[in-house]
Parts: C-alpha cells; structure tokens; sequence
C-alpha cells in the first residue's frame, strides 16, 4: 500500500469552489488592513460568493472538548491535491494543519499533523472506523465530520472551524502574485513534475506558479518523506503570504480586486465561519506573526503492511495543552520557536 493513504472509495473530484481555501483565508486576512478594501458590502459580497460545508453534521456533542479559553479560535485545514501526478483519486485528505489564533488575534500558530499518523479513528455514523488507522483514514470514511472527531479526539482541542484546501490551486494564486521568493534548504530534483522532472537548486529564488507547486508536492527526494513536503508547504503558505502583503496587491485597486475575486470562488468554509468577521478581527497581522511546526512524533515504523508516523503522545499532550489555554509563549516554547 502506498504511504500516506488508506483504501478508499472514489467519489466525485470535488469541484474548484474547495480550492485553496487557507490561502484565501489568510491573505483575506492580509488585506483586510490594507484600507483598499474600506467599505464593508464589497466584503461581504465576497463573503456571499464562498462555498459553505456542513462540517459538523452528526458530530455528538457529548464527545466534543470543552472550550478552556474564551475568545480563542481554532481552525482545521484540511488539504488535498486533485492535479498530483501521484494521486489515484477517491477521497483523502494529504494535508491536516490545525491552526490556532490566540484570543488576542495578534498571532497565529499551525500546526501540522502528518497524514500517517497512526492514531483511534472514531465510528462514522454509516458504521465505517472505530478503529487504530492512519488520521487521514478518517476523511475516506466519513468525510470532514469524522475528521472533526478525530483530530478532537487525537488533540483533545475543540475544532471551532473548517477550512478545505487543494494545494493545486497554489499555482494560480502564485501567478497572480507574480511569483514567490523561496528559500531552498537543499538542492533536489523531483520525481513527480507536470513537465517530467524539475531540478531545483539550494538558495534563495523566485518562482512561479508551477515550480512552487512541484516544490510542495515532493517527497520522493527526501530521506524524510512527508516531513520534508510538509516544511515546504509551510514555506510556500508564509511565502504567499509575504507576497500579497508587501507585493503591491494591497496598494492596487485592480491587481486586489482580480486577485480576491478569483480566489475567493475557489474557497470552501463551514457554515457558521465567516471571513468578514474574522478579517476585522486580524487585520494587524502578516506572514512574520505566523508560526509553523509539526506536531510531536516518535519516528515512524509499519502496523501490518502500512507504513505509519507514530505520535509522541506526552509531548503532544503537552503542546495541544498548551492550545487549549491559549497559552501562546508556552506552545512557541514547546514547538522550539
């Protein structure tokens, strides 16, 4: 079986309105301190236009974490790539980050999840789980309601809201922006290009939509596999970031009105989120308030013939404690900030 997924029954390709759904929620974000969006009814039409998921469906509220700290919001992110040269299809989910933004909103802190992670998977109520498996098992089988449980249940952090993401969508945001600036920690070559192969060499560059999203989707080429992928995501995500921030987007009318209005028909939220809100409320922030690391783990090893990540459950406790009291100084200090 190949790492990363289990056997999963193919459904319809999702369509383009879940695409990128954190980027654009972050880079909102950006812009709302921008002034070029001054005027509250040309945020709420975009905020019209975002495709809306009933994440919470079924989920029993009895097995739900309590809320420790009031004011604090936790989102689950949950990617995909529907155009990676190695997907086969069905319903998975490659990426899990859950993203914390402190009571404050003066920061924010993601925190991946590797998609291996070998961990209970609760029952779906079609009667599919109630079992150890890879976390992102749990999306196959009961979609993003079950991934709500078991991430609650695996962090013990209460997921107020979702976001879905398909990392193929990088490609359109990056051009949009006109490229990124990447740092690239080692020379590579990737396996798995939509032109073939693609050599990146170590240092600093600017890319384009298509080599940033080969850059994110390899891991082929790493001793560490998925760990390397997801450090690069997180790389990309900041460098999106950055680059609507300090790019000109914000200062020009036309480049900030193409580029939120064509992203902002590749988002999918759930119902009760709304970006507006949550866009005033974070307006002071930029890609150097954001904070990247991947939850704690053991090493990785086989269960059977899967290929598995295992967590290291006391520093995970101690890291999704620290979430849950909203005790930023304490979860930088853990993750080694």
């Amino acid at each position: 079986m190949e790492p990363g997924g289990p056997v999963e029954e193919k459904r319809p390709r999702r369509r383009r309105g879940r695409r990128i759904a954190l980027i654009v929620l972050l880079v909102v974000v950006l812009l709302a301190g921008g002034g070029a969006l001054a005027g509250g009814l040309y945020y709420r039409s975009v905020d019209k236009s975002i495709e809306r998921v009933d994440a919470f469906e079924g989920v029993p509220e009895e097995s739900r974490p309590q809320v420790e700290a009031k004011g604090a919001m936790n989102i689950m992110i949950l990617g995909s790539d529907s155009r990676d040269p190695e997907s086969t299809g069905g319903s998975r989910s490659d990426t899990i980050i859950l993203a914390h933004l402190p009571k404050d909103r003066s920061s924010a802190q993601l925190i991946s999840i590797p998609r291996d992670t070998w961990t209970a998977i609760p029952k779906s109520k079609e009667g599919r789980g109630g079992r150890d498996a890879k976390i992102n098992a749990a999306y196959a089988w009961g979609g993003v309601p079950l991934m709500v449980q078991t991430v609650e249940k695996f962090s013990g952090v209460r997921v107020d809201n979702v976001a879905m993401v398909d990392f193929a969508g990088f490609k359109e945001i990056i051009d949009a922006l006109g490229g990124v600036e990447i740092d690239v920690e080692k020379g590579f070559t990737t396996k798995y290009s939509l032109i073939g192969t693609r050599t990146f060499e170590k240092g600093r560059q600017t890319m384009d939509g298509a080599a940033a999203l080969d850059y994110a989707r390899e891991r082929h080429a790493f001793p560490d596999g998925d760990f390397a992928r997801i450090r690069h995501q997180q790389q990309v995500i900041k460098a999106i970031l950055d680059k609507a921030a300090s790019g000109g987007v914000l200062t020009n009318p036309a480049k900030l009105n193409s580029f939120v209005r064509a992203t902002s028909d590749s988002v999918a939220v759930d119902k009760s989120l709304s970006l507006v809100d949550l866009a005033m409320e974070m307006r002071g922030l930029r890609g150097g308030n954001l904070t990247f690391f991947t939850c704690p783990v053991k090493g990785t090893g086989r269960v059977g013939s899967e290929s598995v990540v295992f967590p290291d459950a006391a520093r995970s406790k101690t890291l999704f404690d620290a979430v849950r009291r909203d005790s930023v100084p304490e979860i930088l200090a853990i993750s080694g900030k």
